[in-house]
């Protein structure tokens, strides 16, 4: 036992950080500190180097650097709270900066706010509905928050109906908080979801790996059947095709490619092709 633990300590930065450029798409440890390039001019003082991130800098940073699931600021340093891959996204400008997350592996969705999610209406209380998005409390729908509603003029939302919103409120200390409209307020897609279709649930690993822009399932999944798809980053995907059997098909097939590599995938959607 006590070798075991003396091994886990070894493998631990301790309190020697680490470059967060020179770890990209390597495995972070909880407890990891981090250090982010200085967002300045190569010629001023000191030049570009790795330092920790220091939130009350004198200096103004070029870039903005922004901290996404599974990092966390504490004071002037840049912590990992989440075992996973450690991930970067460069600005549009490519002025510096960007997003930094961990990409794990975990069923357990935590609210964020902007995240388009999939929620289930369990409850009506007065104005407000209550929705089921798998996080640790319901969050809450006014029913003010729809393309066009008035007081004269509610949304038809009845309970058990399937919402599919972003979080305008996400936080600790507070309820989660929905909205079915955009900052224009319009719809763009979200409300209520059609009554048929099937709802099934996956891990936010593989929501991420659907959505992302060069993937190449749903591009495959499109040549098989024509479909209506829905996808939540809390974890749940709406699918509807023309027949029962298409829509179940479609969901088994989306459940099993997360394991699958790109050669099993086109043995299996071929042989559906040609059936």
């Amino acid at each position: 036992m006590a070798e075991a633990v003396g091994a886990v300590a070894e493998s631990l930065p301790g309190d020697r950080a680490r470059a967060a450029r020179t770890v990209l798409d390597q495995v972070v440890l909880p407890g990891e500190e981090l250090l982010l390039p200085e967002q300045e001019d190569a010629e001023g003082p000191g030049g570009a180097g790795e330092r920790p991130l220091r939130l009350n800098a004198g200096t103004r940073s070029r870039g903005r650097v922004v901290c996404g699931p599974g990092l966390r600021r504490c004071g002037d340093r840049l912590l990992v709270t989440k075992c996973g891959r450690l991930r970067h996204k460069e600005p549009g400008g490519g002025s510096g900066g960007g997003v930094y997350w961990v990409d794990s592996q975990q069923k357990r969705y935590v609210p964020v706010k902007g995240d388009h999610v999939i929620g289930i209406v369990t409850a009506k209380s007065g104005d407000i509905f209550k929705v089921d998005v798998g996080g640790s409390e319901p969050a809450s729908l006014s029913y003010l928050a729809f393309e066009g509603a008035t007081k004269r003029n509610r949304p038809n939302v009845q309970v058990g109906d399937l919402i599919y919103g972003q979080f305008v409120v996400a936080n600790k200390d507070m309820e989660p908080e929905m909205v079915c409209i955009d900052s224009c307020g319009r719809a763009s897609g979200m409300g209520v979801i059609g009554q048929d279709g099937l709802l099934f649930k996956v891990t936010l690993g593989l929501i991420r790996k659907l959505l992302a822009p060069d993937c190449e399932i749903l591009q495959e999944v499109g040549k098989l059947y024509p479909l209506e798809i829905v996808f939540g980053m809390n974890g749940r995907i709406w699918v509807k095709a023309k027949t029962i059997q298409q829509t179940l098909i479609l969901a088994n097939i989306l459940e099993a490619c997360e394991h699958m590599t790109a050669d099993q995938r086109k043995q299996i959607f071929s042989r559906l092709a040609e059936s």
